[in-house]
């Protein structure tokens, strides 16, 4: 029988972790490996991706890399065919068009919502029928507290993270009895390398104001909440979307 620490173990599990060359997704895929999972890369170039397999490596941890761009489905299912098994998903990937919404053309705006949303849904089709087979499965769809508390000049954006949270109900609602859970998972405020530049200016302060932890968040506290909801010990967590805000959003303070 194992103990309830064995229960966060992901031993034998192979995880892909899409937009994983660095930022919340490098952090996310680094804590799968450390808690077992033979971790699967993802980004648009393998170059890029070779320093961080390096890395993995070095430490003793089993990783391979998958390269395509989200927006070839093509690559995608040449991609996915080759990798085998695949038992945990954590869909990363996003773009964002930081302009108002009537600067956003109709074709930009649909170009957002494929990327960020519609490539969601052609991913996890590829990986459901073997997670199904197999009666096991979790997948994560990584959303935003900007999907729910809406910001100007992201109309495109929020959609698409909104959007990704309702994907993950709908799926743990239609795929739940077949051993699969799917959940959503909701970043606030993370010190990323693409945060840097909002971070020291006036409006990176005010965020860390506005936030009850008094703080922008590192990186790496967003491994933690990925490595529950991928482990066996959330194994009855099934539709929710896993706020990681330091409690932005419990407070309507601005």
């Amino acid at each position: 029988m194992s103990t309830f620490p064995d229960q966060f173990r992901l031993t034998g599990r192979t995880a892909l972790v899409t937009g994983s060359a660095r930022g919340l997704g490098w952090e996310m895929a680094q804590g799968l490996a450390q808690a077992g999972a033979r971790v699967l890369l993802h980004g648009r170039n393998r170059e890029r991706l070779a320093p961080r397999l390096a890395e993995l490596h070095k430490v003793g941890h089993a990783a391979d890399a998958l390269a395509f761009d989200m927006a070839d489905r093509a690559a995608m299912k040449t991609a996915i065919a080759a990798a085998g098994a695949i038992d945990i998903l954590i869909h990363n990937v996003g773009e964002r068009d930081r302009r108002a919404f009537l600067e956003i053309e109709p074709e930009a705006f649909a170009r957002l919502i494929d990327i960020d949303l519609t490539a969601a849904h052609a991913l996890v089709s590829l990986l459901l029928p073997g997670m199904a087979e197999r009666g096991w499965g979790r997948l994560i769809l990584v959303t935003s507290i900007a999907g729910d508390l809406a910001v100007p000049n992201a109309s495109s954006y929020v959609a698409a993270k909104g959007g990704l949270a309702a994907l993950a109900r709908a799926l743990a609602v239609e795929f739940g009895a077949k051993g699969i859970t799917s959940n959503a998972l909701s970043p606030g405020f993370f010190a990323t390398e693409t945060n840097e530049e909002m971070i020291a200016s006036a409006n990176g302060e005010k965020h860390r104001e506005r936030c009850p932890a008094k703080r922008w968040a590192s990186p790496a506290e967003i491994a933690g909440a990925a490595i529950f909801l991928a482990s066996p010990a959330a194994s009855y967590v099934n539709g929710h979307t896993l706020i990681v805000d330091g409690g932005v959003s419990a407070t309507y303070l601005s």
